[in-house]
């Protein structure tokens, strides 16, 4: 599957309070918070739901990848978001794995796959 998409029983804000708590435990970090509705209200197009891009990164793990092949640095850092949809609050994102297909190499793939399974576990522990 392209993306892992998780239920959340918390609000939007609530999630990515939850999320980057749940993100250092697993040594990440959040770069940056974008909150999409908010910059498309600004600028007078709207949006309907609330919709936050948070960029997750690792920096000794991107070195890592980085130092592999710069290649990697396409799909750097991770993305997650977090939004309404039909009332309900979810977050997802695309799949590290998923991603590092179209770098085709097998060291990159192994570091993809310890990120995956660690994003995925925040993200599963962020929403109990």
């Amino acid at each position: 599957m392209f993306h892992t998409t998780v239920n959340s029983p918390y609000s939007v804000e609530e999630t990515v309070e939850k999320l980057g708590e749940a993100f250092q435990k697993q040594e990440f970090g959040v770069l940056w918070d974008f909150d999409a509705k908010g910059k498309l209200d600004e600028k007078g197009v709207g949006l309907d739901n609330k919709f936050r891009i948070l960029e997750v990164c690792s920096p000794k793990i991107a070195k890592e990848v980085l130092e592999e092949t710069m290649l990697a640095g396409y799909f750097l850092p991770c993305k997650v978001v977090v939004y309404e949809e039909n009332g309900e609050t979810k977050a997802g994102m695309p799949n590290p794995t998923k991603l590092m297909e179209f770098v085709d190499n097998d060291k990159v793939m192994k570091v993809a796959e310890n990120v995956e399974e660690r994003m995925e576990t925040a993200m599963n522990e962020a929403v109990k």
